[in-house]
């Protein structure tokens, strides 16, 4: 089959186009002919050698795809061949098959499309685990979320709205104000422009946020560390700045809030049962228009490199989608 293969680990990742042995489902697992893949921040990260886990050389980056099901293994029971789905696994997207597990395997709603399933399960999957799971996000309470125009930026947004609470959105440059508003951000802070503190202070009558999402790290995740309500969650996801910051222990002491860490694969690997549900529930919301993930663009899964490109320079806004198969199209 065709796939992008990852042949090394690098600052700029050594990727191409090229062949290798269609994978083969286990028990547990189904195969899908890949219509759709999504790109995300940790498929680079990944591909350079910086993400917690580094799979076996050659490999094929990208963790989410959607399409449909050609085959399933023995004790499959939810799905059958035929079956549209979107599907995760933490590599082995960008390619004409991907094997997933059942448990990561979800059905599509009619109404939803391949390229908008496809950015679906890793960033509302986060996002829901993070919000719901950990931070336990309430109706009425302040959310922000940092890198909130990104692919789980935005969908925290959305789903931050969604549960009722006011968002206020943190970007990098004016020009991702107008998308993050579209999702449901009540207020937008530029926080390489502003002071990121003194707005929080002005925002919220000078009590700070009850959940923070942070996707930055470095003086963004300390500026937040100070800028928590009592009670307030603070809930670290990524560090894109390459900075690891420390909280000085007085900070969650004084206001009884909390640092709480938010890895929903390492929980969905763990908890199978419930992130299978959790996904069911998100793509049925999707199907009802309830969220609507934003597929900032789509492009042939040629372009691959400028795909991860837009994602280094930070000018994507929510997910960039590849286009690897055409409906009806036959593996070759």
């Amino acid at each position: 089959m065709k796939a992008i293969l990852c042949a090394s680990f690098a600052a700029e990742p050594q990727l191409q186009l090229g062949e290798t042995t269609a994978p083969t489902p286990g028990r547990h697992d189904v195969e899908v002919a890949v219509h759709a893949a999504a790109v995300s921040f940790m498929d680079l990260l990944m591909a350079q050698g910086r993400y917690q886990m580094r799979p076996e050389l050659p490999y094929v980056p990208g963790t989410d795809a959607a399409g449909v099901v050609v085959s399933v293994g023995a004790e499959v029971t939810r799905f059958h061949v035929g079956d549209r789905v979107a599907c995760g696994n933490w590599h082995g997207a960008w390619a004409e098959r991907m094997v997933a597990p059942e448990s990561s395997t979800v059905p599509l709603p009619a109404g939803v499309d391949f390229q908008t399933a496809a950015a679906v399960r890793y960033a509302y999957g986060t996002a829901r685990y993070a919000l719901v799971t950990q931070a336990r996000l309430q109706a009425g309470e302040t959310l922000f979320v940092t890198g909130a125009a990104g692919g789980v930026g935005l969908a925290a947004v959305d789903l931050g709205r969604h549960l009722g609470a006011r968002v206020i959105a943190g970007v990098g440059s004016r020009d991702k104000a107008a998308v993050v508003r579209d999702r449901g951000a009540e207020h937008v802070i530029v926080y390489t422009e502003e002071d990121l503190r003194e707005r929080i202070r002005s925002l919220t009558g000078d009590r700070g946020v009850d959940v923070c999402l942070d996707h930055v790290g470095g003086d963004v995740f300390a500026a937040m560390a100070r800028s928590m309500n009592w009670g307030g969650r603070l809930v670290p996801l990524g560090l894109a700045r390459g900075q690891i910051p420390r909280v000085a222990a007085n900070l969650p002491l004084l206001k009884n809030s909390s640092v709480v860490g938010a890895f929903w694969g390492a929980w969905a690997k763990r908890h199978p049962r419930e992130s299978a549900a959790a996904d069911e529930a998100l793509m049925r919301l999707v199907g009802t228009g309830e969220l609507r993930p934003h597929v900032g663009c789509t492009m042939s899964w040629e372009d691959f490199a400028v795909a991860l490109d837009l994602l280094r320079r930070r000018e994507a806004q929510g997910r960039v989608v590849l286009q690897v198969l055409q409906p009806g199209q036959p593996l070759e």
